[in-house]
């Protein structure tokens, strides 16, 4: 069994090729395809953070908005670039966020991708300390966060308050018990990932990696996730880890799924991300429902995560987006064993 869910980046261009033609109908059809994907069955709806972008940037108003509508499926991100929060106050939001969802917040955070603009954790507020490299900072950060998630008590009250206070030292309100064990980190190499493990958080992995071995992406993930859990079990975290994986996948049932995807390339790709350092980007699945099925079998990382995030094409519109996921739940998942 596996959960399914769909990762969308919440593009928004306005063009009249495009259904999604500004911020406010990124964030409306978001939760309409939430809604939509829990009818279906889907296990979660998930967004990417990017900054500086036409695409979704603040994404706690909508997970609230997002939980408020719906009743059971998972809600999350992939990824929050921690090198542009303020810790506390993001352990705010996010305890504000799952509590109206009733603890279903699945929270994926990260050190970022490269951004729209040079450095705009700056613009910010934000800077590494001396001797710190930016992913340092966001590491730093997200420890600073993990910590206040546990919800103890680490700020002095004042003696005259306005209101009452309760004995001892105050946290940060309000907390939601568990939203801890629900953090995820998004790791581009086995040493992060391992990172990860030993911090207690679950792992995404994305549909790119950094290049260590110069093997296939499905195979360098399936190592990454195998080192994770290695590390998990040496630091003796008591419960068992999440990890998710994202791919493009697309079964080819219409007319419309064979002129949207029927010439995708099939390969996977060796690139930059960033000038220094060599990356793989997984391919795209696109196919009739048989030949895809016996694809999948093929794909080690997908058969070694307990999750799969589709991404999704969201300027194709909230009905075909909703199709998409429909034909990976009826055509795909139950002859793979996920259903």
């Amino acid at each position: 069994m596996k959960k399914i869910g769909f990762l969308s980046f919440g593009h928004w261009a306005p063009s009249p090729q495009s259904q999604t033609r500004s911020a406010s109908d990124a964030l409306l059809q978001s939760i309409e395809l939430a809604v939509a994907a829990e009818e279906l069955g889907a296990d979660g709806a998930y967004f990417r953070v990017h900054h500086f972008a036409r695409q979704l940037g603040s994404p706690f108003p909508l997970l609230a908005a997002v939980g408020a509508k719906t009743r059971r499926i998972e809600i999350g991100t992939a990824v929050i670039d921690m090198r542009y929060e303020n810790p506390l106050y993001m352990a705010e939001d996010a305890g504000a966020a799952d509590l109206i969802a009733g603890g279903r917040l699945q929270l994926g955070i990260s050190r970022g991708s490269p951004e729209q603009v040079i450095d705009g954790w700056r613009y910010f507020g934000y800077a590494p300390q001396e001797g710190e490299s930016d992913a340092d900072m966001a590491r730093r950060h997200t420890q600073v966060l993990l910590e206040v998630l546990r919800g103890k008590g680490f700020a002095q009250p004042n003696p005259r308050p306005m209101f009452p206070n309760p004995p001892g030292l105050l946290r940060v309100e309000p907390h939601s018990e568990g939203l801890r064990d629900r953090i995820w980190w998004g790791a581009a190499t086995n040493a992060t990932a391992e990172w990860a493990a030993k911090s207690g958080m679950n792992l995404q992995s994305s549909t790119l990696k950094f290049d260590e071995s110069g093997k296939p992406f499905h195979i360098q993930q399936a190592d990454q996730i195998r080192a994770f859990r290695a590390a998990w079990k040496a630091a003796g975290h008591e419960r068992e880890p999440r990890v998710s994986v994202s791919r493009s996948i697309f079964a080819l049932v219409d007319d419309r799924d064979r002129a949207y995807f029927g010439s995708s390339e099939s390969e996977d790709h060796f690139g930059y991300i960033e000038a220094d350092t060599r990356a793989v980007f997984g391919r795209t699945y696109a196919a009739e429902p048989d030949v895809l099925i016996e694809e999948l079998k093929k794909d080690d990382a997908i058969m070694e995560a307990d999750t799969l995030l589709l991404t999704v094409p969201n300027q194709l519109g909230v009905d075909y987006n909703a199709h998409v996921i429909e034909a990976i739940l009826t055509h795909i998942a139950p002859a793979l064993g996920w259903r």
